[in-house]
């Protein structure tokens, strides 16, 4: 059942006309001591959609007031929010009380549909895999780290597991962790488990996009529509239509680029430059970025109504330096992956090698694990079936055993981090594509490091 509140009338019987067609029991309030009545007397209610005001004020008191009594007395039961474009600095309060999601008036009933669909989805997956619940079964496309040979991490297993829940939904979900740790992949996993796994899904690197052409990439463009618009251009919401459109390193974009986004994010729909015609997307959202985006928020560099639309499920993945136990899981994948590769017989790696790399940071992460063992692998003597120590020492330029050859033993990540990037550009004579593919980390990461650390 889905409680509205609304104090008019008007709203009340359109929404309740709405739902019903569709299947939903309603249940009607129109201030907000009646809606608690519901809420104490009918167990059943298991979505309320609210409105934010219910007198002459404007303020939004009433509506945070009414779901902060909601979540008290019934914490479970997901809240949406219904407030006006121009009053959406109510909607992020509200985010930040506790309600599941905002949604603008007046309203696309697809839109709002969608959106209620996916907070009982969610709600539901979630009860059903809690205690004496049945856990939902992980699909066998759980995230693999490439294509055809795959390996289930354990320290990812909550991950995994969160996926299997919310992939069916249409949530957005925001995947964070730093350079490496797998980001993309586990955003193909996703979509792999998602009812638009048959649909495209579409990568797009915000931060390789320049603030003047955002709208022509994302939203397409009509031929002449400026200077150099020779001919129509398809955008990638479009080319994402009926699948998934990943955004990754969404902390880059411009706040000017982040009003855009947020308004095709929250209405659905968008406009191609030159072409007065609203088309309307079908996409599922998932974003990916290494950066702090609370920090971001609060340094006033990232909307707050931005971070809330696309967070409503975060996944964090944690550092390898954090989760050593998969190094011997991953390094044995890598292996037969380049082996199968560079069509090479299958080689072992001994134990010293494994107790080695376990002491390494790994600030490139996963991607800097995979380069390791993929150079070593290639510069073994062709005679030998083992990796040992030997093979992989040299190569490590990041840190060594101790941790302690380039820096002084009591020195912070950050620290080593600076130390093995600036001796890596002075290897390298200043080349940084040499200098990103050493230490396993694309070259837009290694730039952000460069201007971090001041090099």
């Amino acid at each position: 059942m889905i409680l509205v509140v609304d104090d008019d009338k008007s709203i009340r019987l359109s929404l309740k006309l709405v739902l019903e067609r569709n299947g939903y029991e309603v249940a009607l309030a129109d201030n907000p001591k009646a809606a608690m009545q519901v809420i104490w007397d009918v167990p059943a209610v298991e979505l309320v959609l609210m409105d934010m005001n219910y007198t002459r004020a404007t303020d939004g008191e009433e509506g945070l007031t009414l779901l902060k009594q909601i979540k008290i007395f019934r914490p479970e039961v997901p809240c949406i929010l219904m407030t006006a474009w121009g009053t959406i600095d109510l909607a992020v309060q509200g985010m930040r009380a506790g309600a599941f999601d905002f949604i603008t008036k007046p309203w696309d009933n697809g839109v709002l549909l969608d959106r209620i669909e996916t907070a009982t989805q969610i709600q539901n997956s979630s009860q059903s895999s809690g205690a004496g619940g049945t856990k939902l079964r992980i699909k066998d496309s759980t995230p693999s780290l490439g294509t055809g040979l795959g390996v289930k991490l354990p320290s990812l297993s909550d991950i995994y597991s969160t996926v299997a829940r919310v992939a069916p939904t249409n949530a957005p979900v925001l995947i964070t962790g730093e350079s490496g740790t797998g980001k993309e992949l586990i955003a193909e996993a996703i979509h792999r488990q998602s009812r638009r796994a048959n649909g495209p899904f579409v990568k797009v690197n915000l931060g390789g996009i320049s603030n003047s052409l955002f709208e022509s990439e994302m939203f397409g463009h009509k031929k002449g529509s400026f200077t150099d618009a020779t001919s129509d251009r398809i955008g990638r919401f479009e080319l994402a239509k009926g699948g998934t459109i990943f955004l990754d390193e969404i902390g880059e974009l411009s706040l000017s680029s982040q009003v855009k986004l947020l308004r095709v994010l929250q209405d659905q729909t968008y406009e191609v430059l030159g072409d007065s015609h609203t088309r309307r997307t079908d996409v599922r959202v998932v974003c990916a970025t290494n950066a702090d985006l609370r920090k971001m928020v609060e340094e006033h560099t990232f909307r707050e109504d931005l971070f809330f639309r696309i967070n409503i499920i975060n996944l964090h993945l944690p550092p390898l330096r954090e989760r050593r136990e998969d190094i011997p899981l991953l390094v044995d994948y890598f292996l037969r992956l380049a082996c199968a590769a560079n069509k090479l017989p299958r080689v072992k790696v001994s134990a010293d090698a494994i107790a080695y790399l376990q002491t390494l940071p790994f600030t490139g992460n996963i991607r800097e694990l995979k380069n390791l063992v993929e150079r070593a692998l290639l510069m073994k003597s062709q005679d030998s079936g083992i990796l040992e120590k030997e093979n992989f020492a040299p190569l490590s330029s990041m840190v060594t055993n101790s941790f302690t050859d380039s820096v002084g033993a009591d020195s912070t990540l950050d620290s080593m981090e600076r130390t093995a990037i600036a001796n890596s550009i002075a290897r390298h004579n200043g080349n940084l594509s040499l200098v990103a593919k050493e230490l396993g980390i694309s070259r837009g990461a290694l730039y952000r490091k460069i201007e971090k650390h001041g090099l």
